[in-house]
């Protein structure tokens, strides 16, 4: 893992808990006094955090926190989950074997996070597990699109794998999911990637929960 990216995890997570709050500055030559780095990861960092929402580059200003209110973030997993069940939909149809082989690959992974209780490497396994999808849906618009998407809303998916209860669920939902795509079943992978990524409900309360617990 690059310095970077170990960077820009941890104020994730910062930002998240509300160590820092919207509409506050971050201060690059503080951050990298923080994270006894140069000013290079940390602007890579920025922009990574940049690319998924938590924070809005201004220029001749600076960087500034900007999380998404409860109405914006429902909408935007409402687009995501249509977006990954198109995706399912298609690879269904069109994924290979080799793809299939990965994909199981990538599930046996993220059991052994489970199991190991580990929220973080069952996150990066399952971002593999969802890669795959959006490539073998062999839509490149609709690949690039979701994985736009995706980014954006990393920092909650994560945060969501920390729920009690969650990784078990997912874990479950993933081996439906390889086993429609497995049987060509368009309509019932697109169901299943649906409901894997929608968060309404009981969910979505669970998860404002969590961050104003952070």
């Amino acid at each position: 893992m690059k310095n970077s990216d170990i960077i820009a995890s941890a104020l994730e997570e910062s930002i998240l808990r509300g160590d820092y709050k919207t509409g506050e500055r971050l201060n690059e030559i503080a951050l990298s006094s923080e994270f006894g780095v140069s000013r290079t990861p940390i602007r890579e960092a920025l922009q990574k955090l940049s690319k998924s929402g938590l924070v809005e580059q201004i220029h001749r200003k600076g960087v500034f926190v900007r999380q998404p209110g409860p109405v914006e973030l429902m909408e935007l997993f409402e687009v995501m989950a249509e977006l990954e069940s198109s995706c399912g939909r298609l690879a269904a149809l069109r994924i290979s074997d080799s793809a299939l082989e990965k994909l199981r690959l990538a599930n046996s992974k993220c059991k052994k996070a489970m199991i190991a209780g580990e929220a973080d490497t069952y996150y990066y396994a399952n971002e593999v597990f969802h890669m795959i999808i959006y490539k073998e849906s062999g839509n490149s618009i609709l690949e690039h699109e979701t994985k736009k998407l995706h980014q954006r809303l990393k920092p909650y998916r994560r945060l969501q794998l920390q729920l009690r209860g969650r990784m078990p669920q997912s874990m479950s939902e993933h081996e439906q999911i390889v086993e429609a795509l497995t049987q060509g079943d368009s309509i019932k992978a697109a169901d299943l990637l649906r409901g894997h990524v929608a968060i309404q409900g009981e969910k979505f309360r669970h998860l404002l929960s969590a961050l104003k617990k952070e």
